[in-house]
């Protein structure tokens, strides 16, 4: 046979516009690199005129003869290569699929489910996924974001007074170790309102709060410097010193003020535990339900603050009401707006931590000494679980004393007077937390799923008519998740109310309860 004639040249730039690159076939030995083709019924080339041809082209103008890729806009007419490639994509899985994912991938999940348990299957996924995505953009909005709080970090370094203005001369808040003032910091064109944390004589913070992790119930600091306390700021207990300001002849005055170390927290505190249970002794008699429920998410704060620092492993957290902050949250809900502020559910923050092998460090005041004092004197190291549990006291307006932690008087706790549902639950978890002996104490991370149990089910009633399983919990716990989504689609379609605190707690339990847990946290509570 004759050899075959040259390609024309307008075939070479069709090949051009091809758009898979890769190594060229010819040089690696194959001589019909588009033989079989069912894009191209072109003759095979000789071997010959092929290297002849290819090193006729200009190197920038040669076409990329590679490997054809598994999918291209020509294989969309239903050619049976097109199919086999697009079957060799593994499906996605429940967690990545949202209402747009396309027909075609939503396909390759569904065709291998033989039964609607499948499709249940499915379903869950994608129900849990969608709850941590949504508990992971509630968290955004309490905290803001993550990578803003770096940049404010690296912007306030080497900064002091100078670059903060002073937004009130009193402190907004004062608690056991510091007091707190609102200052003002300029950033892209916005002013943005801080906390500045000095501290009282003999508390000295600790260098260890710096490297703590973000969490939502410890407090942050993004700046720290040491120098002069300015004399636009007024500190309590020193008539002396505020009675006048040095003027400009007189700048030795300035030598008067202390040293001290400052520190700089996004979160603005209004109050301390110890003001806000001293002031609602009203609330709790008018509205023993609402405020119950209050002393309820205020603990499940503490102890998911508790639990982040020892998993941390680098201190523990003092929990004495008078350094236990309060901090507004940026979107109250909208059908407490209007209200007393009493209402809204505070961000509680651990503000002050000591070495956990120190069982003892400064105290500012006579109640955060004798707090401190009664906890050094029990038999056994000090824990996180007496603490919670003397604060359960502590909120419900309960007068607790070491005496009958110890079992000095009697052995039976104070009695917890039963104003609401949450009255109950909140006793059984103050009596296991304060037992005394130490096997039958539950644990910080048993009293956060108690607390959670008391918030938001399941309560006893569900096991009046059907006994406790495993299985019972598996489908409450199902249920319930999926109610939660459909509340929160209602509540942006109707009154676009954004969700807050209370809704982010209720995401966290959720997302991570399973029925085993269940099991363990209602026997503990309802035997």
């Amino acid at each position: 046979d004759p050899l075959p004639p040259p390609l024309p040249k307008k075939h070479l730039q069709r090949a051009e516009s091809l758009p898979e690159q890769g190594p060229s076939r010819h040089c690696q030995g194959d001589p019909t690199p588009w033989a079989g083709s069912i894009l191209y019924n072109i003759p095979p080339l000789h071997p010959r005129h092929e290297e002849r041809s290819a090193s006729s082209i200009p190197p920038r103008d040669r076409p990329s003869w590679g490997p054809k890729k598994p999918l291209t806009k020509s294989q969309s007419l239903g050619e049976p290569g097109a199919w086999s490639s697009l079957q060799k994509v593994p499906p996605p899985s429940p967690a990545e699929l949202t209402f747009g994912t396309v027909d075609g991938e939503l396909g390759q999940l569904l065709q291998p489910l033989e039964s609607s348990a499948g499709v249940c299957g499915v379903l869950l996924g994608c129900q849990a996924a969608a709850l941590a995505r949504l508990s992971a953009r509630i968290q955004e909005q309490l905290v803001g974001p993550e990578d803003r709080q770096q940049v404010l970090e690296a912007e306030l370094v080497g900064k002091r007074w100078a670059a903060l203005s002073i937004l009130d001369r009193e402190p907004c808040c004062e608690s056991g170790d510091a007091w707190y003032y609102r200052v003002g910091f300029t950033f892209e064109q916005s002013q943005l309102v801080f906390a500045a944390k000095v501290p009282k004589p003999g508390c000295a913070s600790l260098g260890m709060q710096s490297s703590l992790q973000a969490h939502c119930s410890i407090q942050r600091l993004i700046s720290r410097f040491t120098d002069h306390v300015p004399w636009e700021l007024m500190l309590p207990g020193s008539p002396r010193e505020q009675s006048r300001s040095p003027s400009r002849e007189e700048p030795a005055h300035l030598a008067t003020r202390p040293v001290l170390q400052i520190l700089i927290s996004p979160e603005v505190p209004y109050q301390t535990l110890a003001g806000f249970v001293k002031g609602s002794h009203g609330l709790h008699r008018t509205s023993p339900g609402h405020y119950e429920r209050l002393a309820c998410l205020l603990l499940l704060q503490v102890c998911m603050g508790l639990e982040h620092l020892r998993v941390q492993n680098v201190g523990q957290g003092d929990l004495c009401p008078e350094n236990l902050l309060l901090v507004q949250c940026p979107c109250p809900p909208q059908s407490l707006q209007g209200k007393e502020a009493s209402l809204a559910l505070p961000r509680l923050l651990i503000s002050s931590f000591f070495k956990v092998k120190d069982k003892r460090r400064p105290c500012s005041t006579s109640q955060e000494q004798d707090w401190t004092e009664g906890l050094a004197a029990l038999p056994s190291p000090v824990t996180d679980e007496l603490n919670v549990g003397m604060l359960i006291y502590h909120i419900l307006h309960v007068d607790i004393t070491m005496e009958d932690i110890l079992g000095f008087r009697s052995n039976r706790l104070p009695e917890i007077p039963s104003l609401s549902i949450y009255s109950t639950g909140l006793k059984r978890l103050a009596m296991l937390l304060l037992h005394r002996d130490t096997c039958k104490r539950v644990s910080i991370e048993q009293a956060r799923s108690i607390l959670q149990v008391l918030l938001w089910g399941p309560r006893q009633e569900l096991f009046a008519r059907s006994k406790k399983t495993l299985t019972l919990l598996q489908s409450w716990v199902e249920v319930k998740r999926a109610l939660l989504l459909l509340k929160f689609a209602e509540n942006s379609a109707g009154e676009g109310v954004s969700p807050g605190l209370e809704e982010w707690l209720c995401c966290q339990y959720f997302k991570e309860v399973t029925e085993h847990t269940l099991y363990q946290v209602t026997q503990a509570l309802y035997t």
